[in-house]
């Protein structure tokens, strides 16, 4: 399910989704779009942690085929505080292909609640959806 931006209090880890998005406008204000991912990363990594935010890059979802662990399959962006898998793209445009990845993510890790965060926008909310399950 979506839901909308605008009153993050009343959501599955509102307050923390919220910080998160306060951090990627923080380094979306001071780089703008057209970067690599990897570079919004970094910057975003710093800023969470500036925040006071836990935060671990390219974390390892576990997968399982047929009863046996395939290591190393899928990596999520970001996952903060244990309780947030945040995407990052640098995409034209969020394409339905990029919702369903993160939902598998979410789905695979038993994590609740995802950010997908297109930086290649002129503004960040135009990137941004927020993913619940």
């Amino acid at each position: 399910m979506n839901a909308p931006l605008s009153r993050p209090e009343d959501l599955v880890e509102g307050s923390l989704t919220g910080a998160i998005l306060r951090c990627a406008l923080e380094v979306h204000k001071a780089l703008g779009p057209g970067l690599l991912e990897s570079a919004y990363r970094s910057c975003l990594v710093k800023e969470l942690d500036d925040a006071g935010l836990r935060c671990a890059s390219e974390v390892e979802v576990a997968t399982t085929y047929k009863g046996v662990r395939i290591p190393g399959v899928y990596r999520a962006d970001l996952l903060v505080e244990d309780r947030v898998i945040v995407e990052l793209k640098t995409v034209e445009k969020l394409l339905p292909l990029h919702s369903s990845q993160l939902l598998t993510y979410l789905r695979l890790s038993g994590v609740r609640v995802g950010l997908l965060l297109n930086f290649n926008v002129a503004l960040l909310k135009h990137g941004t959806r927020r993913l619940v399950i």
